[in-house]
């Protein structure tokens, strides 16, 4: 069991506000970190990994990292970091990278094929591909087989094809270091296909706290889907009304009643459902 208590005073995207949370983490499962940007999502990694100072306790199988008496240096506590961007060392080929981290000649190669790297092995960081330094960094981050792995948005500069295919080799890294992952995710279908658990960060506090099923698939009633998004335009097309919504990277045009329009203003969230064939638009 991984226990996290931590209190820290933070300047949030609306002003001050107190970063509060307290955690029971299953060991070896995998935990989304969701919220609006400026929620507390990062600086809640930089505390568990000993970079950022706080109130804080942080228990992992039974071991303390940190508590009013104790306070583990970044180096003695096992963990994995991976950043979103990479962190390599520029005059080091991808093995030497991971090498620096352990001299596990055998782990390395290990993690090398496992992300189809080995060939790029006597490579520098400064002839691969984003996907492939990200690649780089994650096996760096298993070279100290880390009882805890944290993933700060590390998929989030990439295009969606590369994504999903990091989503996979996270996944059976995941596995098969059997390690406990926390990854700060603003993409829905990236927590419901890797994690076991969200949790949602609304100014420093959990908000939500779940399933992904149950966090993320949020119908009302009846309804068969339910999307939140922000309205960008309400336009009149001959008789009817439309109205344009922003819906993750998606753009979506849904016909809207008079009496749905006049509860509507631009720039407002809003949830976009349907019951059956027949779909409504809602302010948030």
């Amino acid at each position: 069991m991984i226990e996290i208590q931590i209190k820290k005073r933070l300047h949030g995207s609306s002003g001050e506000m107190q970063l509060d949370v307290d955690l029971k983490i299953q060991e070896q499962s995998f935990v989304a970190l969701s919220g609006k940007s400026g929620s507390g999502k990062t600086t809640l990694l930089r505390i568990l990994a000993g970079l950022e100072e706080a109130e804080a306790k942080i228990i992992v199988s039974n071991a303390t990292w940190q508590d009013k008496n104790t306070n583990l240096a970044v180096q003695k506590r096992d963990i994995g970091f991976v950043f979103q961007d990479y962190a390599l060392f520029e005059n080091m080929t991808v093995e030497q990278n991971l090498l620096f981290v352990t001299q596990d000649k055998a782990l390395a190669t290990k993690l090398l094929k496992m992300t189809e790297l080995y060939e790029l092995k006597d490579r520098y960081p400064n002839s691969l591909s984003g996907g492939q330094k990200q690649r780089v960094s994650i096996c760096r981050a298993f070279m100290k087989k880390p009882k805890l792995l944290l993933l700060d948005e590390p998929l989030s500069a990439l295009d969606t094809a590369m994504r999903h295919k990091l989503q996979e080799e996270i996944l059976l890294l995941h596995k098969e270091f059997q390690t406990t992952t926390i990854m700060v995710s603003h993409d829905p279908s990236e927590i419901y296909k890797l994690a076991s658990r969200v949790v949602v960060l609304e100014e420093g506090s959990i908000k939500e706290d779940g399933k992904p099923k149950e966090v993320l698939l949020q119908t009302q009633g009846s309804q068969k889907f339910s999307f939140s998004g922000e309205l960008l335009e309400i336009k009149k097309v001959d008789v009817i009304y439309v109205a344009v919504v922003a819906i993750a990277q998606q753009i979506v045009e849904i016909v809207v009643s008079h009496q749905e329009m006049q509860s509507l203003e631009v720039g407002d969230k809003v949830i976009l459902s349907t019951k059956a064939f027949t779909p409504s638009i809602n302010p948030a």
